[in-house]
């Protein structure tokens, strides 16, 4: 599974509330919560990951209350893949259940600049900057998962294995 795309790049801690703000939980259509993805942090960026695709980050990504809408909200604001020097338990497990590719790699973090052109290699295990000819090493996501985020999520994951 390769994605492709350049980066939009912030910070550590990035929490859940700044993923997606309480006052949108009501929505219910994935479509508008990706409308609001970080727009407390940058009201710019549903524009900006449109045209970018792979959000880098810090540390801790995804922290605070667990909420399946933010990895909804980063998704379906056109977010493709994010990169991150670690990430909260419950958002990486809830990122994986809703099909948002995830992977820890801080080399990557460290290295890439806003607007580096990537290829992520989920299968592999490596991301390819193809701005600075770097090639980093990720930590490798299970065959399980790589399966589950290939179907889109845990629920079309299962819908397949149960045909």
């Amino acid at each position: 599974m390769k994605i492709r795309g350049s980066v939009v790049k912030y910070g550590d801690n990035i929490d859940t509330d700044v993923i997606i703000p309480g006052r949108y939980l009501g929505i219910t259509d994935p479509k508008e919560l990706g409308r609001h993805a970080m727009e407390g942090l940058d009201p710019e960026f549903p524009s900006k990951i449109r045209r970018t695709g792979v959000l880098v980050a810090g540390v801790n990504f995804g922290c605070g209350s667990s909420r399946e809408e933010a990895p909804l909200a980063l998704k379906f604001s056109g977010v493709k893949c994010v990169i991150a020097k670690s990430f909260a338990r419950i958002f990486f497990r809830n990122a994986i259940n809703v099909g948002l590719p995830i992977v820890v790699c801080p080399e990557a973090v460290e290295k890439v600049g806003e607007g580096d052109k990537l290829t992520i290699d989920l299968a592999e295990g490596t991301i390819v900057n193809e701005s600075k000819g770097e090639t980093y090493r990720v930590v490798s996501l299970p065959k399980f998962i790589l399966d589950i985020l290939r179907d889109g999520g845990l629920i079309p994951h299962l819908r397949r294995k149960s045909l």
